[in-house]
């Protein structure tokens, strides 16, 4: 593994991105509650799926804590089909919306926590794991933690040679002793690994050719192919595949 990439090599990867994609002002959501259910139903799913989800709680006018709370288990069940796993998101969600009106009454007392104590009461409650709950503190509450996912784990690992299998807890601990505390460049630099994950550095058949990060990726170079080359090996390929006789094996 190579050396740890150090404050400016991840902001030139920022820069590079953020010069593609602009300021992305994430998290998709109108308001605070709307962050939250997204960050519980995205779990295991498209982002497409869960907006159909939305959508649906949206008409059925039940987009709201208190709704969430009070709403019967089937209902929303139904309501958040097209997000997958409906019934464990269903539990999920309600478990969570019941639990910070038994401890706190309000969803705003419950985000105006320190972040410390607010992480580890997301974590307490069933079906919150570290991604979730972090995104919830970054994008719902406001609060200055870096949220880690598969895009990020991939492309730092694609980027600097650190390996992909690393722990949520090191690399999160990477971003946050490097870069400067901030909500808005937590907020948009997550959001910038989100975009360049989904339309290049897909997990299998990246698109490295087009990628706005490509220059500084050793995973690119090490795997760049000039186009005419390439065009010439696979002109070479199908003739010689024309060439090669193909015989019965059942004659």
């Amino acid at each position: 593994m190579k050396a740890l990439p150090d404050e400016r090599a991840l902001m030139r990867l920022y820069s590079l991105s953020k010069a593609r994609f602009g300021f992305l002002d994430w998290w998709p959501g109108d308001t605070k509650f709307e962050v939250i259910v997204g960050a519980i139903l995205t779990q295991q799913t498209s982002w497409s799926n869960v907006a159909k989800a939305i959508k649906a709680l949206k008409k059925a006018k039940k987009l709201d804590f208190s709704s969430i709370c009070s709403i019967k288990t089937e209902e929303l069940e139904r309501l958040i089909r097209p997000s997958g796993y409906y019934r464990q998101k269903a539990a999920r969600l309600k478990g969570l919306c019941l639990y910070i009106k038994g401890a706190h009454s309000t969803l705003d007392s419950f985000l105006s926590q320190d972040k410390g104590t607010l992480r580890a009461e997301l974590l307490s409650v069933n079906g919150v794991g570290k991604e979730t709950a972090d995104s919830i503190l970054l994008y719902a509450a406001g609060k200055p933690i870096f949220v880690i996912d598969a895009y990020t784990k991939r492309i730092m690992s694609r980027v600097f040679g650190m390996p992909e299998s690393i722990a949520y807890d090191d690399l999160q601990d990477l971003f946050q002793t490097r870069l400067k505390k901030s909500v808005r460049l937590y907020n948009d630099m997550h959001a910038q690994f989100v975009e360049i994950g989904k339309g290049y550095c897909k997990k299998t058949s990246p698109l490295c050719s087009g990628c706005p990060i490509k220059g500084i990726c050793a995973y690119a170079n090490a795997h760049r192919i000039d186009g005419k080359v390439q065009g010439k090996m696979q002109s070479h390929l199908k003739y010689r595949m024309r060439a090669i006789p193909i015989t019965n094996p059942l004659s």
